[in-house]
């Protein structure tokens, strides 16, 4: 196997350009699956069963684009930094589509267009800052210093474009919120792209073909399917989160402070979670992190109507457990590409499809079962409707997140040590 490459470790300016990219690619990630089913449901009148079979059948499309679009950025590397500018450039004008302009044809049509853009932006964005990565990471603890700036980067943009919706409610009314939160996250994109154009310097050269045997060989291909397995309960709570605030807890007016909540502690944790796994070890950390998770997702099991103390101590503990989650395993996955010298463009790709999947699994898995209960969002439901919202959204992660430790436990940690 190839000895990894010696560099420097990147410097305070590659840190804050990383951070920034990676917030302007998290307003296309998490927040859409946050506002989309009341967006799609109030705006434009379509069900949740209709939204979650639109979200299942786009990301089938994502499992041929997002590799094709990973050997692309391989194929061409002295194009990343045009790549970078194509990928903001759709992000604004997906953007302004979804939530800014008025459908002009049927609006799941619209909906769809507008998404495969915003998706197909979102891949080509993500694999170019993962990737890129592998580059800039430099020897020794690169790994997890840039991965600690990456993903404090992607929980602030999710902060932001989370809360956005209400704020703008707020001081524009909620007739104009989406419209003029389409621009906003517009006009952000094509400010970040401009200020983080240095990032997109000479990539490091693979030196190994990518198949199914090199992730083998080299630790990525059990990395990659944990990551896929981890992904889905937080892909769930992230789906239902404001169904569970407004119509479990009752508590509608503090969905944007508990988003925040989470996300901070997502943020704030990141670094010390990349210092933590440098100090006693990636998998152990892993393991507090994920075991942190099911406390969470446990606790809010047991919670009614007006439980806000209660919640926003889970939000804190949920999402400081999602900054493990990931800094660690990404900065595991780039150094196992790295010591092996395979493409990072093509890994990340599939990487891009295994986060993507899990979304888009949780997306067609609770909406339609929610639908078939009985449960509509903000309206009048019953027991069985809101059992089956809690056991959706924290009986479901918490069963999937125990596998996954179950899966760690036994899994091979590349470079890590046990």
């Amino acid at each position: 196997m190839p000895a990894a490459r010696v560099h420097s470790a990147p410097d305070r300016a590659t840190l804050l350009r990383t951070g920034a990219f990676a917030a302007m690619l998290a307003t296309a990630g998490l927040p859409l699956y946050i506002h989309l089913p009341r967006f799609a449901g109030s705006e434009l009148g379509l069900s949740l069963g209709t939204l979650g079979a639109l979200l299942i059948a786009l990301r089938i499309f994502d499992l041929v684009q997002d590799p094709f679009l990973g050997r692309l950025v391989d194929r061409f590397p002295v194009a990343r930094g045009g790549f970078a500018a194509l990928a903001a450039a759709g992000l604004a004008a997906g953007f302004v589509m979804l939530f800014s302009l008025a459908p002009p044809t049927a609006p799941a049509l619209w909906l769809a267009l507008s998404l495969m853009l915003l998706f197909t932006a979102f891949s080509l964005a993500t694999i170019l800052l993962y990737g890129q990565g592998v580059a800039l990471a430099g020897a020794g603890g690169g790994h997890f210093g840039l991965a600690g700036a990456r993903e404090a980067g992607l929980l602030a943009g999710v902060i932001l474009a989370a809360a956005a919706p209400s704020a703008l409610a707020a001081l524009l009314g909620s007739d104009r919120a989406y419209v003029a939160f389409g621009f906003l996250l517009a006009a952000l994109a094509l400010g970040i792209w401009a200020v983080t154009r240095p990032l997109w310097g000479p990539a490091r050269r693979s030196i190994a073909p990518l198949s199914l045997a090199s992730l083998r060989s080299s630790g990525a291909g059990g990395l990659l399917l944990l990551a896929l397995l981890n992904a889905t309960p937080v892909a769930l709570t992230s789906t239902l989160f404001l169904f569970f605030v407004e119509d479990r807890l009752a508590l509608p007016a503090l969905a944007g402070p508990f988003l925040i909540l989470f996300f901070a502690a997502a943020g704030l944790s990141a670094p010390l979670w990349g210092a933590l796994a440098g100090r006693i070890g990636p998998r152990a950390s892993l393991l507090a992190g994920m075991s942190l998770a099911v406390l969470a997702f446990a606790g809010a099991v047991t919670l009614g109507p007006g439980d806000a103390l209660a919640f926003a101590l889970i939000s804190a503990a949920s999402g400081a457990a999602l900054g493990a989650d990931m800094v660690i395993l990404p900065a595991l996955f780039a150094a196992a590409l790295d010591r092996a010298g395979l493409p990072a463009g093509q890994a990340f790709g599939l990487w891009a499809v295994a986060s993507k999947l899990a979304l888009a699994a949780a997306a067609a898995l609770a909406l339609p079962l929610l639908e078939i209960r009985g449960y509509t969002p903000g309206g009048p439901n019953g027991d069985g409707a809101l059992a089956t919202l809690t056991f959706a959204y924290a009986v479901l992660p918490c069963l999937l997140k125990l596998g996954v430790i179950a899966l760690l436990i036994f899994q091979p940690l590349p470079g890590a040590r046990t």
